[in-house]
């Protein structure tokens, strides 16, 4: 039974191997992750990067390469929450303005973008949209 049960898990298993300077995206787990992406939800991002990889540490740890507002978080990580990331040009992501304090991600609203009232189950229900980007407009949530 059990012989049955490991030859269809092997089928589906691959063993990810990667070299330094390779790019990869880091998996957050959203309970317990240190790094706090606002409230816990299905839009809330699962992966964060790409990082570089310094060096191979062993068959299945990698150490990354950190920006240092990550700096409260290690930097050693099993191969299991890492994701291979292909460079494409369209992808731009900038860290610099990212912010970490206590270990949860801090956004501080630029304004108000739009307001609106609802009634929902015979409440009156005001729904605020916020920028939090001053440059980029679909953020606003």
């Amino acid at each position: 039974m059990q012989d049955r049960q490991k030859k269809y898990v092997n089928e589906h298993r691959v063993d990810h191997q990667f070299s330094n300077g390779d790019q990869v995206f880091l998996h957050v787990r959203l309970r317990k992750s240190p790094i706090c992406y606002g409230k816990d939800s299905k839009l809330a991002p699962r992966f964060v990067g790409p990082f570089e990889i310094l060096e191979r540490i062993g068959p299945i740890a990698y150490r990354l390469a950190m920006s240092p507002s990550l700096s409260c978080i290690r930097d050693v990580f099993h191969v299991a929450f890492l994701c291979q990331y292909h460079p494409n040009i369209s992808h731009i992501l900038d860290w610099t303005a990212l912010q970490v304090e206590d270990g949860q991600l801090a956004l501080d609203p630029v304004g108000v973008r739009d307001h609106k009232h609802r009634i929902l189950k015979g409440r009156d229900i005001e729904q605020v949209r916020v920028q939090w980007n001053p440059n980029d407009n679909s953020l606003a949530t």
